[in-house]
């Protein structure tokens, strides 16, 4: 086992260290944030204030965004800050709570959009029976699952990773990521990497399978349907939903469970964009602005803004 040090701070590297690389970094992701926080807000404010958008398919978004700001905000502005100023030094304490808060938010975003399948393949392949099986006590206990399994699998990998030691403070990504930290513990990656991930693993997979089990039979029942319309709209909201689903666990399974290629190019931060910031900033986007409900909840709060200020000129 190699020399142990006592580690007190880590060096986050980043994509580059050249200057004209860094100023990109910070426009690049400065203009990914604003979009995110702008279009999961805007989600927030418009099922807020619209009782008409205050259902279950509305509710599991609305939690969605919440995670998607989550997620997001725990990593981004400190990358923004970091190619700003040139400040790679994170404190350990700082570095154990971007992961556990950053797990915590993309596990609760996986066990959200298993839920989110749920709901669509009641609405989908029992119209009938939609209002009785998606209650309002049953949209939150679903919730609460998801919120409460996202925090169990954040807490059991902070405790485990975090108790082993570390013989480098050198992380080469932009935030404190799991298999980087495991490159940098004093124990067999191997061994870490199937005690800490089994967990996620058999998690992930669960999700995955009750994911495509759902897509299945509502694809089943929408090409059974005899209008071309119902099917269109039927596809319009589920074919998304399953772009986000494979794009999320499809790159965070490259990153989690492939091993390093050694490229001189370091594909890990480019798939740990893909999958920790381009879903959050396309998600209002695929899921609300092709919305009819949306659109018409967006026209009339803008609306009322522009009738506001009139009044108040006049």
């Amino acid at each position: 086992m190699p020399n142990r040090t006592i580690i007190i701070d880590f060096l986050l590297m980043g994509f580059s260290e050249q200057w004209e690389f860094q100023i990109l970094h910070f426009v690049v992701f400065l203009i990914m944030y604003l979009a995110i926080l702008i279009g999961n807000l805007l989600l927030i404010i418009l099922v807020d204030v619209n009782n008409h958008l205050q259902t279950p398919m509305y509710f599991f978004l609305v939690n969605l965004a919440i995670v998607d700001l989550g997620s997001t905000s725990v990593t981004i502005p400190r990358s923004i800050a970091s190619a700003l100023m040139n400040a790679r030094r994170i404190s350990y304490s700082e570095c154990v709570a971007q992961m556990f808060f950053f797990l915590f938010f993309m596990s609760s975003d996986i066990f959200l959009l298993t839920a989110m399948a749920y709901d669509r393949y009641v609405a989908i392949c029992h119209p009938l029976h939609y209002m009785s099986m998606m209650q309002w006590r049953s949209c939150f206990q679903m919730a609460g699952v998801a919120w409460m399994l996202g925090f169990l699998n954040a807490a059991m990998h902070a405790g485990t990773l975090f108790s082993l030691p570390f013989c480098s403070k050198v992380i080469h990504q932009f935030f404190c990521e799991i298999p980087h930290l495991m490159k940098i513990s004093c124990f067999d990656p191997k061994f870490s990497e199937i005690s800490v991930l089994l967990f996620s693993a058999f998690l992930g997979v669960v999700c995955f399978m009750l994911i495509i089990m759902s897509y299945v039979k509502i694809f089943k029942a929408v090409l059974s349907m005899p209008s071309v319309a119902s099917r269109q709209k039927a596809f319009s909201t589920c074919i998304p939903h399953l772009l986000v689903v494979c794009l999320l666990l499809g790159t965070g399974i490259f990153s989690y469970f492939i091993p390093n290629s050694g490229s001189s190019y370091n594909w890990d931060e480019v798939f740990a964009v893909i999958y920790s910031v381009i879903p959050p900033m396309m998600n209002p986007v695929i899921y609300s602005m092709r919305n009819k409900d949306i659109k018409a909840a967006l026209r009339k709060l803008f609306n009322q803004r522009f009738a506001n200020q009139n009044r108040k000129l006049c």
